[in-house]
């Protein structure tokens, strides 16, 4: 076993403008479960902790005034942040009904799996990427 033991991926930490309206994007619109929300009034900050399907995490954190994200995606640092769906077409109409822009529908050249891009109400870049058993067979690629 090389490496340092690392076990799974637990959570990513996303620093929102607009608490309300993102917590509403995350939480009704993607349809994130809340685990905790947590006022911290020496910080000035909303903490709170959302959980997919899998258990993986998303900590929504309401810092006052945060710096704007130098560039969208190629920034040095976190690229996106990539959810798995199995049925794609029926997400990317579910956000379009909220109102939400989604680019065209993509093939990874790689794993012939499809996948699209969305954009946080900061503008934080989203994908969501179909999982094997949607996506296309070996036979259709």
């Amino acid at each position: 076993m090389s490496g340092i033991g690392l076990a799974g991926f637990h959570h990513v930490a996303i620093i929102c403008r607009d608490y309300a309206r993102s917590k509403h994007f995350y939480t009704e619109v993607l349809g994130l479960r809340v685990v905790a929300e947590t006022w911290r009034a020496e910080r000035r900050s909303y903490k709170l902790d959302l959980e997919l399907p899998d258990g993986g995490r998303i900590e929504l954190f309401s810092f006052p005034n945060p710096p704007a994200r130098p560039s969208r995606p190629e920034a040095c640092g976190l690229r996106h942040l990539a959810f798995s769906v199995a049925a794609l077409d029926a997400c990317v109409h579910g956000l379009e009904r909220h109102g939400i822009a989604v680019e065209p529908i993509r093939l990874d050249e790689l794993t012939g799996r499809r996948f699209t891009f969305f954009a946080d109400p900061d503008g934080l870049p989203l994908e969501l990427y179909e999982s094997e058993s949607q996506g296309l067979n070996a036979g259709d690629r």
